[in-house]
């Protein structure tokens, strides 16, 4: 599931001022939404690239319907109702409220993406936003005194049918919101001017997103010299931790954990930006689980970075460098018997993860143990495929 992070920056913030300085914010955090009032949009276009979710009341003149809407970038990607309205408790619902929302508002702007707002005072707003949900691509629901049981109920009742986004004030409540019921909330909203609060939230999106991958041992059986081939160096425009790498392949069922560069030698400085990964024709996993050729790689695409536990994030490819460098064949064994190989270069600087700790390639010998990602399965494209692919 894709998650993601709306910031709340309408005129419940402050002026103008105060509302710029949130998104603003958001823009720099990452983060994938700003909800803003309707006559906001266009300024908040002339700040940066994001998503708009703008509020319309029964007030508000539609710019939706103003020809002149898209040329002056005032179109938001989505419109929501419900402030100032049942949604927000401004318009009061009976106690005993089963019936339906009313989205007129929304469904005479056919071509945009429709939202419902709706802060959860009692269980008549939990039918509230269940009926807007039948209608709105975006139900947010915000509680008064945060907990989960309702999100819980929202979730189960209402989650296929819409992208349910959960308000929270920090980033430990859009945590929970994620997580809740194991599929948790699609989006929160986060209501927070503290800056470093909208980059932690946007941290754990980011983190609920990534996957953890279960590496295992293969023993080293030859470690060969086999001549030169083109080497590529993977230089990221993240700065890479100690315990972290790229994991590299001549075949795709099995990829051997490479450390990044982080280590200081006696002959060259650390470059913490830097996997030294071996051949063209290498795979390298990338953050949707598929693979790439190394050959393939360019500046700006994705790789993922995994650290010794399995622990995954995604980096930007800044520049990808090929030279012709001598290499070593490394074969290994794993604990069923299958063979795996790949090609790294003859260097002391590239490092890999040894049953002894961290090692240089150049200091390998059979019988030593290195970390990888086996994953019996083919590939096509760089896709998984049910189908039979010998590699050797």
């Amino acid at each position: 599931m894709t998650r993601a992070v709306w910031v709340k920056a309408d005129d419940a913030v402050g002026d103008w001022d105060a509302r710029r300085a949130r998104i603003t914010s958001a823009l720099e955090a990452g983060a994938d939404w700003v909800l803003v009032d309707e006559a906001d949009v266009e300024r908040v276009r002339e700040l940066g690239e994001i998503n708009v979710a703008a509020f319309r009341t029964d007030g508000d003149v539609s710019v939706i319907d103003d020809a002149e809407a898209d040329e002056t970038d005032a179109r938001p990607d989505a419109v929501v109702i419900g402030k100032e309205g049942e949604g927000d408790g401004t318009v009061d619902l009976p106690s005993d409220y089963s019936g339906s929302a009313d989205l007129s508002t929304l469904r005479r702007d056919g071509d945009v993406e429709k939202g419902a707002y709706v802060r959860i005072l009692g269980k008549e707003y939990e039918s509230f936003a269940e009926a807007a949900a039948v209608e709105a691509d975006y139900t947010v629901v915000v509680g008064e005194d945060w907990t989960i049981i309702p999100l819980e109920n929202l979730i189960a009742r209402i989650g296929e049918e819409t992208e349910l986004v959960a308000g929270v004030t920090s980033a430990e409540e859009a945590r929970t919101a994620f997580e809740t019921l194991e599929l948790g909330a699609d989006a929160v909203l986060l209501d927070s001017d503290d800056p470093d609060e909208i980059r932690r939230t946007v941290e754990v999106r980011d983190e609920s997103e990534r996957e953890t991958l279960d590496l295992e041992w293969a023993e080293v059986v030859s470690v060969e010299q086999v001549g030169s081939a083109d080497r590529v160096c993977v230089d990221t425009g993240n700065l890479l931790e100690h315990d972290e790498g790229m994991l590299i392949g001549s075949m795709a069922r099995g990829l051997v954990f490479v450390h990044a560069e982080t280590a200081e030698s006696p002959y060259v400085a650390s470059r913490p930006f830097r996997v030294n990964a071996g051949a063209v024709h290498a795979y390298v996993r990338t953050p949707d689980g598929g693979t790439k050729y190394l050959s393939e790689l360019q500046s700006g695409d994705e790789v993922q970075v995994v650290d010794l536990e399995g622990h995954t994030r995604e980096a930007i490819v800044g520049r990808v460098k090929i030279e012709k460098r001598p290499m070593f064949r490394i074969a290994l064994e794993t604990d069923d018997g299958d063979r795996i190989e790949t090609l790294l270069q003859n260097a002391e600087t590239i490092k890999v993860a040894t049953g002894e700790g961290r090692k240089a390639v150049t200091d390998l010998e059979p019988g030593d143990e290195l970390k990888l990602f086996y994953e019996d399965t083919a590939r096509h494209f760089g896709e998984a495929v049910e189908e039979s692919i010998i590699e050797k």
